[in-house]
């Protein structure tokens, strides 16, 4: 991996890729680099005014590009399923999905199926795509599931008895639960491929410290001028740009020889080429994954039959 980057993506023509969360930051640079190397991308964005403006302006970053918006609210089921139904009206193959959307440290508040919002976007709405995309990956050699996470799983494990946060929120620990949900999703999801006898390739991925709007848009939401002001100058003074906090995400879903349950970031943690990153032990325990895909898909209803043998 030393030295690797968005110029050592190999082509991806004749490739479809779903890219969540793709009109900004992570999401926005790697569809504009897996565009560049020849995919088609589908920019699954909530708001359709910024999703179309990303669009356009991937298209003149990269002049041919084959990008479209389709319009992806993870905090409703039913976009969702909207979503991946109008993806299977016109498609039968599906070769990289890219769970990139996210929230951090938000307001508590609820999505629209009455979850916990940092738990229910972050978590439960890719739990649910992922399933419902599952059988147009599973149609196609090769392909691979890339699932965000953060360095940030490492301040709590999920408590599998509160998954919503009723008992007590504080948005960062609900923060870490979630991109240690993340985590697990993924630790199961490979072993239930490999099980199946499927060559999908599930891996997580992390951007170490990114300069994009994630940092800031919770102080924005609730009118915090000087939190705001205060991240946005930790971007510029210590972030990375987001071209180079895209690198493990395009490395776990383009680079020959990546592992199932990988989980990839930068070298030294927060900036740094691609590397394997450490991770909290707890993402790595079975029953635990088990419970949580038990929950997820009761409290989703989707339940990856495509997966049973």
């Amino acid at each position: 991996m030393p030295g690797w980057t968005a110029e050592n993506v190999p082509d991806q023509s004749g490739r479809t890729a779903v890219v969540t969360g793709a009109n900004s930051g992570i999401g926005y640079v790697a569809a504009r680099e897996l565009a560049r190397r020849g995919a088609r991308v589908v920019l699954a964005c909530r708001s359709e005014a910024r999703g179309r403006a990303a669009e356009a302006l991937l298209r003149g970053e990269v002049p041919g590009a084959d990008v479209e918006f389709a319009p992806l609210d993870l905090a409703d089921l039913r976009s969702v399923r909207g979503f991946a139904a109008a993806y299977a009206s016109g498609r039968d193959t599906l070769d990289l999905l890219v769970n990139n959307a996210g929230v951090m440290a938000v307001p508590y508040g609820r999505t629209a199926d009455g979850f916990e919002t940092q738990f229910g976007v972050n978590h439960l709405g890719h739990f649910a795509l992922t399933g419902l995309l599952l059988p147009h990956l599973l149609r196609t050699p090769g392909a691979r599931i890339v699932s965000l996470s953060s360095g940030f799983h490492a301040l709590a494990d999920i408590d599998l008895t509160d998954l919503n946060s009723e008992r007590e929120y504080r948005r960062w620990t609900a923060y870490g639960r979630s991109k240690t949900a993340n985590l697990l999703f993924v630790h199961e999801l490979a072993r239930r491929l490999a099980t199946a006898g499927s060559d999908i390739v599930a891996a997580s991925a992390h951007p170490g410290y990114a300069d994009t709007n994630l940092q800031t848009a919770a102080a924005k939401q609730e009118g915090r001028k000087v939190t705001e002001r205060i991240m946005a100058f930790a971007n510029v003074v210590v972030a990375q740009p987001a071209a180079s906090g895209a690198l493990p995400t395009l490395y776990a879903a383009t680079a020959p020889g990546v592992r199932p349950d990988a989980f990839i970031g930068p070298k030294f943690g927060l900036r740094g080429a691609p590397a394997p990153s450490r991770r909290a032990k707890w993402t790595l325990d079975d029953t635990s994954s088990e419970a949580l895909w038990a929950a997820s898909q009761e409290l989703t209803s989707v339940s990856y039959d495509s997966l049973v043998r």
